[in-house]
């Protein structure tokens, strides 16, 4: 964001001060005597005793969300795997309950696999993917034996075959195909759409020539196609527009090689509520277009249904996690705006900075007053755009209050920085009123633990 868009208007919306924030924030989050809990927890008394900023997550609403994902597409096909994009959040506890849960694990990089793997996921409960991908991280991926590789280009084909073969070994793989579906989100987070950086697009042959080189390399295993159109999706006919041409050309690739697709991924991208006036659809409707889309174009084709996939990331996390900040400075600006600054900003949430991403927030410890204030909260980094929140409701804040920024499970621990050298907030899990950091606060010595001066 930068400063000139400070002073574009945010979009006007009718504002009830007494409004229910509890669609955004996570399951078990209550109020009690005027304090914010989440899983049992006094989010006032944790911010206090573990420190600020502070991400948190609540186990229950992960482990739900997961479980709904699994229920509401196995409803409709029983041959269905639910991959957890792991890119949202990561950490080794994060993939011991995706284990738990019956669900796989989807890595993006060398780095990821090397998490989930010494998290104790089995190999063949992991799936590979990335657009560049490393002749180090590829070569790790087939010696963990990972279920699936994505693979984004013949190059890529080339060096799986090679390694694998040298190996003596046989590496499944699916092709990530670019379907041409440019879904309504925002074109930083489109990915299925024909120009993009990702996959075989389907015109000019390219989709088609992969495949063919997929049916001929030694050491591949063929198993399936695969697609992503993007994030924050709330229209699901773009899957269903989506399908229709994946599963078309799943015709064509047995029509020109005699090869059947076995797996069929659709990605993930279904959109959350970041704020109250979102309406993303429900995971039971996404269940239903995508599984029954599939079906239904298969039998058209006369293709047996293949395995199907989904990579659900920010719709499993997303909403499960608050972050928590101290205020210090309050600052007025008459006529203008307040300020109200934090211990945190853009290192621990940069999605505001990078696409306007906006919040709902509430003082955690008034969270039972009415959200009367109209403020914006800023970070503490020397950026004029380091802003977590412009414009927004919240209820009357003093320095020592502790604020409380909903759903920000997804993609904020994930994209953390150390600008300024400010560290890394700690990372806790709740349960039952039981809390347990899986993620340490980093200290001035993790900061210069690679500096060797």
């Amino acid at each position: 964001m930068g400063f000139d868009t400070l002073n574009e208007p945010v979009p006007e919306q009718a504002h009830d001060p007494h409004a229910d924030l509890s669609s955004v924030l996570p399951m078990t989050a209550t109020i009690e005597d005027g304090r914010l809990r989440v899983g049992g927890v006094d989010m006032v008394e944790l911010a206090r005793e573990m420190g600020t900023a502070l991400y948190v997550m609540d186990e229950e609403h992960i482990r739900h969300q997961l479980r709904e994902f699994q229920k509401w597409t196995t409803y409709h096909w029983r041959d269905v795997e639910t991959v957890y994009a792991a890119k949202a959040f990561m950490c080794k506890a994060m993939c011991r309950i995706v284990h738990e849960e019956g669900c796989m694990v989807l890595c993006a990089s060398g780095g990821e696999l090397a998490i989930a793997l010494a998290s104790g996921v089995p190999a063949s409960r992991i799936q590979v993917h990335g657009n560049n991908k490393t002749l180090a991280e590829i070569t790790e991926a087939i010696d963990a034996r990972v279920d699936r590789i994505v693979v984004d280009s013949v190059l890529e084909l080339e060096r799986i075959s090679a390694i694998a073969s040298e190996r003596g070994v046989t590496q499944a793989v699916l092709l990530r195909v670019t379907p041409g579906i440019k879904p309504d989100t925002h074109g930083y987070i489109q990915t299925g759409q024909e120009d993009s950086k990702f996959g075989f697009g389907l015109n000019h042959g390219l989709a088609m020539e992969g495949a063919k080189r997929a049916c001929e390399l030694p050491g591949i295993d063929f198993a399936g196609l695969h697609m992503h159109i993007g994030s924050q999706i709330f229209a699901l006919q773009s899957y269903s527009k989506a399908i229709e041409v994946m599963v078309d050309f799943m015709r064509q690739v047995r029509e020109e090689t005699g090869h059947t697709v076995r797996d069929l991924d659709v990605g993930g991208g279904i959109g959350i509520k970041y704020g109250l006036a979102d309406e993303p659809s429900t995971i039971e409707e996404f269940g239903k277009v995508v599984v029954d889309g599939i079906k239904a174009e298969c039998e058209r084709h006369g293709l047996p249904v293949p395995r199907i996939l989904i990579e659900p990331g920010r719709a499993v996390v997303a909403n499960a996690g608050i972050t928590l900040y101290a205020v210090g400075v309050v600052k007025e600006l008459p006529g203008i705006r307040t300020y109200v600054a934090v211990d945190g900003g853009m290192t621990d949430n940069i999605r505001p900075a990078l696409y306007g991403a906006r919040y709902e927030c509430l003082v955690a410890n008034k969270a039972g007053h009415p959200r009367t204030e109209v403020v914006t909260i800023a970070g503490k980094h020397c950026e004029t755009g380091d802003l977590i929140a412009r414009d927004v409701h919240i209820q009357p804040v003093e320095t020592g209050d502790i604020i409380a920024v909903c759903a920000t499970g997804a993609y904020c621990h994930s994209m953390s920085s150390n600008y300024n050298k400010q560290v890394r907030p700690g990372v806790v899990f709740v349960r039952d009123g039981q809390a347990r950091t899986v993620v340490s606060r980093e200290t001035y010595d993790d900061l210069m633990r690679c500096d060797i001066g």
